[in-house]
């Protein structure tokens, strides 16, 4: 193994504005060494995800990603060798290895991962994306069967597994995406009853014709103007999950957030509220159940997006931020 070169991508400069491509660098770095406690990791999937460009900007659930550190996010991967009776040789574990090919990390730090096929579902539908959908949506969003869902993003990773658990509990579900093609993936593919390009149409006159009776739950990955829009349909006692606000991360700050907060959530009697995964760690198996099942009564679709080659981490990551996936976006390393 000490022959071995350890490819990293390494964040070179926080970005002030857009992110690009001349804010990362490739290196050849050392293959690192377990210590006590700790696992040696081979990299096979890196998940690409907003997050990655929110923990630009300062600390959040996690420290702050700082100019010459191995750029941060999780992956799948096997362990090569262990000094933790945690885990063994051969052992699948998701892990926030960075963007490198190995890692020497805390046996405790690494979460041991079931041997299902394909081994790319564990970072989608059975990964952050599925479980970031499933509790999100029923633990925050508690939809009842005839109420109207919607959801923004709807084409990506989280996005599109909402929508069709929403189908699944009985409920009428819109989906705002943008261009054309994603919105007619949405609706012939996925099920969803509606869908609101947000790059070509109004999406406050286009949520009326959506959503006739109002919106009751209303999933957001967005933030921003589209947040806004959706508050003004929002029924009594309407419920909001705020997953994330992707239209804030890259880029300059807005000149003003979401207008009608205050006297709607008030008025209206909204429930809104921020949650990450690991909230519902408790409740983790019983999800798994849950997704296992319905994959295998094909009531939910997955789709994937998958980039060949670490090199190409940095590139297929602005792409996410700019809208071009559809489905999980992940990176295969080797």
């Amino acid at each position: 193994m000490a022959a071995e070169k350890n490819r990293q991508v390494l964040i070179v400069e926080l970005p002030q504005g857009k992110l690009s491509e001349a804010h990362f660098k490739l290196v050849d770095g050392a293959v690192p060494e377990a210590k006590d406690g700790d696992v040696l990791v081979k990299t096979h999937y890196i998940s690409l995800d907003a997050a990655n460009r929110a923990w630009m900007q300062g600390a959040t659930y996690r420290d702050a990603i700082e100019s010459g550190q191995v750029m941060a996010g999780g992956a799948i991967a096997e362990v090569l060798s262990s000094k933790s009776d945690a885990l063994k040789p051969g052992d699948l574990v998701f892990a926030d290895t960075g963007w490198q090919e190995f890692a020497a990390l805390p046996a405790k730090q690494c979460t041991k991962l079931p041997a299902l096929e394909p081994m790319t579902h564990l970072l989608s539908v059975y990964g952050v994306a599925g479980l970031t959908a499933y509790f999100g949506l029923f633990e925050i969003g508690a939809p009842k069967e005839g109420e109207t869902v919607v959801v923004s993003a709807a084409a990506g990773s989280v996005g599109s597994i909402v929508g069709q658990l929403a189908k699944i509990r009985g409920c009428r579900v819109v989906g705002i995406a943008g261009g054309r093609e994603k919105c007619d993936w949405l609706v012939k593919e996925l099920g969803f009853d509606a869908a609101i390009d947000y790059k070509n149409e109004p999406v406050h006159k286009a949520l009326k014709e959506a959503c006739p009776k109002g919106i009751d739950v209303y999933f957001d990955n967005v933030g921003g103007d589209i947040l806004e829009a959706c508050l003004f349909r929002m029924n009594l006692f309407g419920r909001i999950a705020c997953c994330g606000a992707v239209s804030q991360y890259d880029g300059e700050a807005p000149a003003h957030g979401p207008r009608g907060i205050p006297g709607l959530i008030v008025t209206k009697r909204i429930k809104m509220q921020g949650f990450i995964v690991m909230d519902f760690n408790d409740k983790r198996d019983q999800a798994l159940d849950d997704l296992q099942r319905w994959v295998g009564e094909g009531k939910i679709k997955v789709q994937e997006d998958i980039i060949e080659g670490l090199e190409n981490t940095p590139r297929a990551l602005i792409g996410l931020l700019a809208g071009e996936n559809r489905g999980k976006r992940m990176v295969k390393v080797t």
